[in-house]
């Protein structure tokens, strides 16, 4: 199992797992500063590594219409201005190879959206970079289809690399997530990251927009605990009914803390056996 390297800490090998969370996408600077600060705080406390993640657009919402963030330039504003004044890693995701070096002059950690693991050029473009890049396995592969993945991104010849489950599609508005897809993703070598709030989405389950069953996270987290990732991705809001987007699937930020110290403990047990 190879070790990514973050800033100051490593994810993978036996290291305790990498927190990355944050709201789905920048509402406005208070909201993405008093969050970040917070989830700094809540992790500096149970002891796990943290990366803020927020998105500076979200172009794969269900409608047009749909809130998609301040884009490109003012978006990464923002995150650098977090990074700064936190002191602390930022990842986002990018759509084109377009945004790809001026997101790379910004962010810590470079992420792939699930829909668009397969582009071949926006991986191998995203490699060349030399970040850390975390690609989001689609929805609609098998884990063992991530194989060729990551031929594509190491071609170029960056090793920094990590995946992340987000659920399976299964039926109409529904995703479930296959347990083996963990220990799977794990034996090609690189860090596994699970995605605790994607992975309750309901996507286009309500008509405009997706809906979700963020009542199941801990349930989910705890089990991935016990399965042994490397990291846990969860889109993390003050108040998730008044989100902009991906609400119904946010953990609020006062459940956090639970949560986080949950999966320490189990990840802790987990790395003695």
């Amino acid at each position: 199992m190879k070790e990514i390297k973050i800033r100051d800490f490593a994810v993978g090998g036996n290291n305790l797992p990498l927190i990355i969370a944050g709201p789905c996408v920048i509402e406005n600077e208070a909201i993405t500063f008093d969050t970040a600060a917070r989830l700094k705080e809540i992790c500096a406390s149970v002891g796990l590594p943290f990366i803020f993640k927020c998105s500076f657009d979200k172009a794969n919402r269900t409608s047009v219409t749909s809130f998609r963030g301040p884009g490109l330039k003012a978006g990464l504003k923002v995150l650098s201005d977090v990074g700064a004044r936190l002191g602390i890693p930022v990842i986002s995701d990018i759509h084109s190879i377009e945004q790809i070096a001026p997101a790379a002059d910004v962010l810590d950690m470079i992420q792939i959206p699930a829909f668009l693991c397969r582009q071949t050029d926006l991986l191998v473009a995203a490699s060349k970079t030399g970040k850390p890049v975390n690609i989001k396995k689609g929805q609609f592969l098998a884990p063992w289809d991530v194989q060729n993945i990551i031929e594509k991104f190491v071609s170029a010849g960056n090793e920094n690399l990590t995946l992340t489950e987000r659920g399976t599609t299964f039926g109409y508005n529904n995703l479930v997530v296959d347990f083996r897809s963990f220990p799977i993703l794990r034996s090609y070598g690189y860090p596994v990251i699970f995605d605790v709030t994607h992975s309750l989405q309901l996507p286009g389950g309500q008509g405009g927009c997706s809906g979700g069953q963020s009542e199941y996270s801990g349930h989910l987290a705890r089990a991935a605990a016990a399965a042994g990732v490397d990291g846990f991705f969860m889109e993390v809001h003050p108040d998730p009914s008044k989100a902009l987007c991906d609400g119904p699937n946010m953990i609020g930020l006062a459940d956090v803390e639970k949560l986080l110290l949950d999966i320490k403990k189990i990840s802790s047990l987990v790395r003695t056996l």
